[in-house]
């Protein structure tokens, strides 16, 4: 019984020595984006270079583990749940309304990640699905704006536009508008795209 319980509590130490690590990874990269190094992340988590490269023996599985906690702890809104609603203006600001609540909460981060992109590629394919999951939330918010299949010309490029951090981030920092007046512009935006294709 003793040498049991020993080694489901080593099992139990390694499991939390693995999170501090992932969780002080994640905090500084947040804080420093790539000057975060080796070192500093293994001091803010309590442990040896060692013991670091033990849990992540390269770049790459680290990152994978940082990458997979932040986006389970702030998961982006649930596509599913816009696809339920069958009006496409209610779906659209309701899908335009939690993705500027989803900007707002994950910004810092994935501001830092934007500038690493480029530089890393490692990083770059593991945001990949994020990127693919963008794409299939304009798509849903795309549909039912025309009697066909399609939306109408630039409907579904705007919504593209309208739920990206960079648009969102210049409208709100730069411009002073608030989440709610940036559903306003853009739900009258493609409005009126829809109109001049019903007209036309």
């Amino acid at each position: 019984m003793p040498r049991t319980y020993n080694k489901i509590r080593r099992a139990e130490l390694e499991h939390e020595t693995h999170q501090r690590i992932v969780e002080a990874a994640v905090e500084l990269h947040r804080a420093e984006g790539g000057n975060a190094t080796i070192s500093a992340i293994a001091e803010r988590a309590g442990v040896g270079r060692v013991t670091l490269y033990r849990h992540f023996p390269n770049e790459l599985a680290l990152l994978t583990a940082c990458t997979g906690h932040y986006l389970g702890i702030n998961p982006p809104p649930d596509l599913d749940a816009w696809a339920a609603i069958a009006h496409p203006l209610e779906r659209l600001k309701q899908g335009l309304a939690e993705t500027y609540a989803y900007h707002r909460q994950t910004e810092e981060m994935m501001t830092v990640a934007e500038h690493q992109v480029a530089a890393n590629p490692v990083l770059a394919e593991l945001l990949e699905p994020l990127e693919a999951y963008w794409l299939a939330a304009r798509q849903v918010l795309a549909r039912g704006w025309s009697e066909g299949n399609n939306a109408p010309p630039l409907v579904e490029e705007s919504i593209g536009l309208a739920i990206s951090m960079p648009a969102w981030r210049i409208l709100t920092r730069r411009q002073g508008l608030t989440d709610a007046d940036c559903v306003t512009l853009f739900v009258t935006t493609i409005e009126h795209l829809v109109s001049l294709g019903a007209a036309a």
